[in-house]
């Protein structure tokens, strides 16, 4: 490792707490509020220019962000507040390689000490090198931005379908159909949630137990991890149960859905693209029976009534957005493989064990 260094954190970069900002406080604005492990909102105003770099302070420790933009970085949060000269991507990359999550200061809510990573050892490569590792990983991430931006458009378009057949009721063959109080007759009908699906609650599985497999360990808002073992045959279809409501998912392998959801255990004969926009439409936040934890209450969901359209329609929506489901899985799956390149590419890279050259676009290890 030609000119790395061994540097100590404290020399490497300056960490500073978040600044204060409540609810309360928050005003409608374009500079985003980093939290600890998203934006957590806008505000008018801001405290750091951008490119800028955060990691999560309380609760959710050594979570990782870099902000392109201006922003408020939130108490929850350490923000870099001094580069001290070295590339500003090459240090996000690096945070993420170090095992920030274990470095908790105790307590009943973990918490960083950003002064136990002062004395951390790294080594150090020069500028140059750190552009180049920067640019590698980088190159990564704008060709998983471009799949997430097309995921979007596709899944948008597909939401747009379902709005324009089941919302606006402009479905195939509206024009000759009888409305009668704004719906059409013969197309569907009108009946208890409790008729149309059946929800249950997810399945226990400590962070500990999770081995690493096939299967997606499904949380209430995103996919949390993959596991050797499976609950539920594809597809998959969740809400938030506890914590975050109103965030469904549509997974199309067999996989766990976590306790903090509910997933879909008898569609009762209903397509589940359909079912899937359907529960998507609905404000599950209106149904929260918790006091500081929100929580989902099936009693109450129970009784809604909901226009449900007859199968041969919902067969025929399937007919549109399931060639456009099948192009976001293919996309994601792109993405995943992406990421695991990436995270084999990071340690390595990040530590020198593999080496860049800088005439040609090649990678060489040290150890091999």
């Amino acid at each position: 490792m030609t000119n790395w260094k061994e540097t100590r954190f404290k020399d490497f970069i300056t960490l500073q707490r978040g600044y204060d900002l409540f609810k309360n406080e928050y005003r409608d604005g374009m500079y985003p509020v980093v939290g600890a492990t998203e934006i957590a909102g806008f505000h008018d105003n801001f405290k750091v220019f951008g490119p800028g770099i955060t990691v999560g302070r309380v609760g959710s420790i050594g979570n990782v962000q870099y902000i392109q933009e201006n922003f408020w970085p939130h108490q929850d949060c350490l923000y870099v507040k001094d580069f001290k000269g070295n590339d500003v991507l090459y240090v996000y990359y690096l945070l993420i390689a170090l095992p920030l999550s274990h470095l908790d200061a105790g307590g009943a809510v973990p918490a960083l000490n950003r002064n136990h990573l002062g004395n951390i050892i790294i080594d150090l490569p020069p500028l140059k090198t750190q552009q180049r590792i920067a640019s590698i990983f980088h190159t990564y991430d704008r060709l998983i931005q471009v799949n997430n931006q097309r995921i979007k458009l596709l899944e948008e378009t597909a939401s747009e379908l379902y709005k324009e057949w089941f919302v606006r009721m402009r479905c195939p063959g509206y024009k000759q159909a009888k409305f009668v109080k704004g719906m059409p007759e013969g197309f569907g009908e009108i009946t208890y949630f409790k008729d149309f699906i059946k929800l249950n609650r997810g399945f226990d599985l400590p962070e500990e137990k999770i081995k690493d497999g096939l299967y997606p360990v499904v949380a209430s808002t995103s996919i949390k991890a993959y596991h050797n073992q499976f609950k539920v045959k594809a597809p998959i279809i969740t809400t938030g149960r506890s914590g975050s409501l109103g965030t469904v998912l549509y997974v199309n392998k067999d996989g766990w859905p976590l306790n903090t959801s509910l997933y879909v255990k008898d569609f009762k004969g209903n397509e589940p693209h359909y079912v899937y926009f359907t529960l998507k439409a609905i404000d599950f936040e209106s149904f929260n029976s918790g006091a500081g934890v929100p929580s989902l209450n099936q009693n109450h969901l129970h009784k809604l009534k909901l226009w449900i359209a007859g199968k041969a329609l919902q067969n025929k929506f399937k007919e549109f957005v399931e060639p456009i489901f099948q192009q976001v899985e293919i996309l994601n799956q792109q993405n995943t493989h992406l990421r695991q390149i990436r995270d084999r590419l990071l340690p390595r890279l990040i530590s020198g064990k593999l080496q860049v050259k800088f005439d040609k676009v090649l990678l060489t290890s040290q150890t091999e």
